[in-house]
């Protein structure tokens, strides 16, 4: 491999984490205008031209503000975590199967549920080194979740890659040129999306941050930067859900507008469900998990096996 491809791999991975970097900004934008006029309001509009500079004004308010820390938390632990987190959002992004320069994984699937078994660490740390009660409650509440889910998300998963029989990202377009996966596994593809609402802790399952009961939860001590970069992963982390949700379910990844067209559209989804939907009861999410979606995912697991070896 020669020099100048490694400048360029690294070229093509800074410019793809920028671009990650504006999306997630006006990500934010978005959802504050969708749930504006869900709710009969404006949503942010004074900023720059109907609000379009809102995000990069947040940004400055966040970094520019005075960063604080529990006196008696656990500081390094503490002060890395969001880092982490962060780091480990923006690292799933390397598995967008581009068709050129970037890194291609022959095993880009086995890598994204790595990384996100990773996340579960970071929201565990932040909500322990805080050594708050509140904190450590909705750590807690966050990780039993989070693991719950990704119980189920990988077994929906197994399903995809059992009818590709690949881990590369790339195969999910050549397999999906005649119909898309989403006709072929529907009660599968929305179990996938209510999985991934609760693995991003997003409305109705945003129990990490149940605002009402527990003080906005595992990050309740965090300010200012650190704030701002566990808000960045988990807008980060829908993004890349919805990337998934395309890959998988829409077609694979092309390069049109369509393409972004469909990503734009499930990004959408997740904000429409948070304007629409009131917030589960923490048991019901927990018995949803063990008693509805992996019974499902199980049987059709074998279904697609079966089918896989028959034909």
């Amino acid at each position: 491999m020669m020099f100048i491809d490694v400048v360029l791999i690294f070229l093509g991975c800074l410019i793809l984490i920028l671009g990650v970097l504006i999306g997630v900004a006006f990500l934010t934008l978005l959802e504050r205008k969708v749930l504006g006029y869900i709710q009969i309001r404006k949503g942010p509009n004074k900023v720059g031209f109907m609000g379009i500079l809102q995000p990069f004004s947040d940004a400055v308010k966040l970094f520019t503000k005075e960063q604080t820390y529990p006196i008696f938390s656990n500081y390094l632990c503490y002060y890395f975590s969001p880092v982490f987190s962060f780091l480990m959002s923006l690292m799933i992004w390397f598995l967008m199967p581009y068709y050129f320069n970037l890194i291609s994984f022959n095993l880009g699937l086995m890598f994204f549920l790595c990384c996100t078994s990773m996340g579960v660490y970071m929201v565990m740390v932040a909500g322990w080194s805080s050594n708050s009660n509140y904190a450590l409650l909705g750590g807690l509440r966050a990780l039993a979740q989070t693991i719950s889910y990704e119980v189920s998300l990988a077994l929906i998963l197994m399903s995809s890659i059992i009818l590709i029989m690949d881990f590369n990202m790339m195969y999910f377009n050549i397999y999906q040129n005649l119909i898309w996966f989403l006709f072929l596994m529907m009660p599968l593809s929305m179990c996938w999306f209510s999985s991934s609402l609760a693995e991003t802790n997003r409305t109705p399952f945003d129990f990490a941050e149940g605002e009402s009961e527990l003080v906005s939860g595992f990050n309740i001590e965090y300010s200012s930067g650190g704030f701002a970069l566990i808000f960045l992963a988990e807008y980060s982390s829908i993004l890349f859900m919805s990337l998934l949700f395309v890959l998988l379910y829409m077609g694979g990844y092309s390069l049109d507008f369509f393409f972004y067209i469909k990503l734009s559209f499930i990004s959408f989804l997740f904000i429409w469900v948070r304007g629409t939907l009131p917030r589960y009861r923490y048991d019901k999410l927990m018995y949803l998990a063990w008693k509805v979606y992996l019974p499902i995912s199980l049987n059709f697991l074998m279904f697609y096996l079966g089918l896989k070896i028959f034909f």
